[in-house]
């Protein structure tokens, strides 16, 4: 965070205009000040292997949200990359498939934290980790498994992934997996175990014996409320929001929200358009689509969503880029003199979760994720550069540098300490 500049802490919330009196620019001040001062942890960033070789990485300026180079320019300290595995059949070898993906995750981050750029990220496994790199003017990774799918029904597994970095967990993502239930049941009404399968109950227990986090994001709320009941330790939502503001089921209801409070943990604020305000989301993205569509149409080209994309080959993503960027120029022209363009989610929806959630369950279990490479990302906060425009929000609602500090990270290493004093305990006994 010490590389930002003057000139960048004159951003506004909007990330484009000058500050036009004295008193946006004590606000702009007070901001950058502060994010100088305090730990910022985002505790959601998906990953992509092919970014992580030694002609292609995040030392470079890539299109991705989160790079060393955005990171600086937005006082970013601290990114949680994620070992993300998609679901598939719950079988021996959709286990070992996954498994594969896994640990190419995991190599892509040792790589680039000690052979790609070893000056400028450390690994951190810990908050002293983490305060002795950033205190080096070092950025920080640490790791999340998002889907603990991979792992199979080999227990072991956990002291596997603990032992390579991984500092917390999520039982399940889109699917039930062999863990537990997952949100997506909600759809259709269909769950496998009712929240939490007898395996899933002995990884809870196995976490708590290694100090790794749990993580509920993604999973279905009897199961959430089932590993709060029986978590020694306390846990987290690594990027969910308030359910109150967004019926979304990926976000936590108010009996969710107190539980987690009442066990200690953090639900950590996502910047993720869909999570915080549904009609805003769908009344722009539907606009976007038309848009889009009509001027490919016009170029003589074809549109993908970026859901669309995952389903070419990599061959065929990587010849659609020059088109992709043809579009998007022309549809950023065009966007820039419409009048009827719909409002983007904002960083102002992404605090008005903060605020709620602060209100109803306290400063201590409130934190702050993008899920920047998953779909994440939000006017005011589209990748990591636009860092500050989240504090400056916070400073004009009212929060305090402590509060603001709790926010961006303190709470959850907070957790991470404890969850690290339950295990410590536990092999004393």
């Amino acid at each position: 965070m010490r590389y930002f500049t003057l000139f960048l802490c004159i951003l506004s919330i909007n990330c484009a205009e000058q500050p036009e009196n004295k008193n946006d620019t004590d606000l702009m001040s007070k901001a950058q000040e502060i994010h100088d001062r305090v730990i910022t942890i985002d505790t959601h960033d998906d990953i992509n292997v092919k970014n992580f070789t030694d002609s292609i990485n995040y030392t470079q300026d890539l299109e991705t949200q989160v790079t060393l180079p955005k990171m600086n320019a937005g006082g970013l300290d601290v990114v949680f990359l994620i070992v993300y595995t998609g679901q598939d059949t719950l079988s021996p070898s959709g286990y070992e498939k996954a498994e594969e993906n896994a640990m190419a995750k995991f190599e892509a981050i040792h790589k680039l934290t000690k052979e790609f750029a070893p000056d400028q990220i450390g690994l951190a496994v810990s908050s002293d980790d983490v305060r002795q790199l950033q205190a080096a003017g070092k950025k920080v990774a640490m790791i999340g498994v998002e889907n603990a799918y991979p792992m199979g029904t080999d227990l072991s597994n956990f002291e596997k992934y603990y032992n390579m970095g991984a500092r917390y967990i999520s039982l399940s993502h889109n699917g039930h997996s062999q863990f537990c239930d997952s949100n997506t049941g909600e759809e259709d009404d269909q769950w496998l175990y009712n929240g939490l399968s007898e395996l899933g109950e002995k990884a809870v227990d196995e976490m708590n014996r290694l100090g790794i986090m749990i993580d509920l994001s993604h999973v279905s709320k009897a199961s959430m409320m089932q590993i709060v009941e029986r978590s020694k330790a306390p846990v987290i939502a690594s990027h969910s929001s308030a359910r109150a503001l967004c019926n979304h089921s990926r976000n936590l209801d108010d009996e969710q929200l107190k539980a987690l409070k009442e066990n200690g943990g953090v639900v950590q604020t996502v910047a993720f358009s869909s999570y915080l305000n549904t009609e805003k989301h769908e009344a722009r993205s539907a606009y976007l689509k038309e848009l889009h569509n009509q001027v490919a149409d016009s170029l003589g080209l074809q549109w993908y969503s970026r859901r669309e994309r995952y389903s070419l080959s990599e061959a065929e993503q990587e010849a659609y880029k020059e088109d992709a960027a043809r579009i998007q120029e022309e549809v950023d022209r065009l966007l820039s003199s419409r009048e009827d363009v719909p409002p983007a989610v904002n960083v102002e929806d992404l605090v008005n979760h903060i605020d709620y959630m602060v209100d109803l369950i306290g400063i201590d279990h409130v934190g702050i994720s993008s899920d920047f490479d998953g779909g994440g990302g939000i006017e005011g906060w589209k990748d990591a550069s636009e860092t500050l425009n989240v504090t400056v929000e916070l400073v004009k609602r009212g929060y305090t540098e402590e509060q603001i500090e709790k926010l961006w990270g303190a709470n959850l290493l907070r957790v991470l300490d404890e969850v690290s004093s339950v295990a410590t305990a536990q092999k004393k006994t």
